[in-house]
């Protein structure tokens, strides 16, 4: 396999504790919680690294100018600093790399998906005392600045080119073939930024299945998210199947067959039976 490889079961047992104290904190940290999914899905990421990571977030924000204006200065100033001069960008290939998801790489490489680049400029924005949020458009993620009567957006997978209200209205199109609605414009709440996040790297995993490592622990860290779809309980049962370990991998379905009895008998019956099907694999 491919690195990164994740740490051992000590390590991680610990960043997942943490994970999952942080999402349950009354401000969750966003930075924190994608420096722990990076530390999980990088054995050698250690708590220097993770230090090494808040502080290079810090001092990119030293760079920004003072209070520079209102949201359109604000959006300008990041992306000078973090586009222009620093080269933080994507591109076509970064869909490829599982580093592209993990924040300590993307502040490496430059490089990202554009939820990751997102993190980078809001958390930098956010030192630096900008009205800065995410905002989840259908199929690409970028930064609002300003409350929404005044909002400017900007791109950072683009360089952080900042966006007129036709560009945002072609990235909704391109990605949905649909018109873009004002509620999509809405801030992202932090816990749903990492659940997205998460999500995209269990889609990279996804088509590798030779990577079911980074699957698993992916599926496990959102549920430890104080809210997350039922149904990634039955994924998880399916990668430990999938995986080898039909004993876990039998008793997860059946204890998501109790869940899913309570709404859907014959959907429960079906669970039942892949749990029953793992079970013969020990035979």
């Amino acid at each position: 396999m491919r690195p990164p490889f994740p740490p051992p079961p000590e390590r991680s047992a610990e960043i997942r504790r943490r994970f999952a104290d942080e999402a349950r904190s009354e401000r969750p940290d966003l930075s924190a919680l994608c420096l722990l999914v990076g530390a999980q899905a990088d054995g050698e990421l250690d708590e220097t690294g993770i230090d090494a990571a808040q502080i290079e977030l810090d001092r990119l924000a030293g760079q920004l100018p003072f209070r520079p204006g209102g949201p359109r200065s604000w959006a300008v100033s990041l992306r000078e600093l973090l586009g222009d001069r620093c080269g933080f960008r994507g591109a076509p290939a970064d869909y490829q790399r599982l580093e592209s998801s993990l924040l300590h790489e993307v502040l490496r490489r430059r490089r990202g998906l554009p939820i990751l680049l997102s993190v980078v400029w809001m958390e930098v924005a956010r030192r630096a005392g900008a009205p800065v949020y995410g905002v989840a458009l259908p199929g690409h993620f970028v930064v609002g600045f300003g409350p929404t009567e005044e909002q400017v957006l900007a791109d950072p997978f683009d360089g952080g080119r900042v966006l007129s209200g036709g560009d945002a209205e072609l990235l909704v199109a391109g990605a949905t073939g649909s018109s873009l609605d004002p509620s999509m414009l809405s801030p992202a709440d932090p816990l749903d930024v990492v659940q997205r996040i998460l999500n995209n790297v269990r889609a990279w995993a996804a088509a590798r299945p030779e990577r079911s490592d980074v699957a698993l622990w992916a599926v496990e860290l959102s549920l430890l998210l104080p809210s997350h779809p039922a149904r990634l309980r039955y994924e998880r049962a399916q990668l430990f199947v999938q995986r080898g370990d039909f004993v876990q991998g039998a008793v997860e379905l059946d204890a998501y067959a109790e869940v899913v009895a309570a709404v859907d008998e014959p959907a429960a019956a079906r669970v039942r039976q892949q749990a029953h099907a793992a079970r013969a694999m020990l035979n």
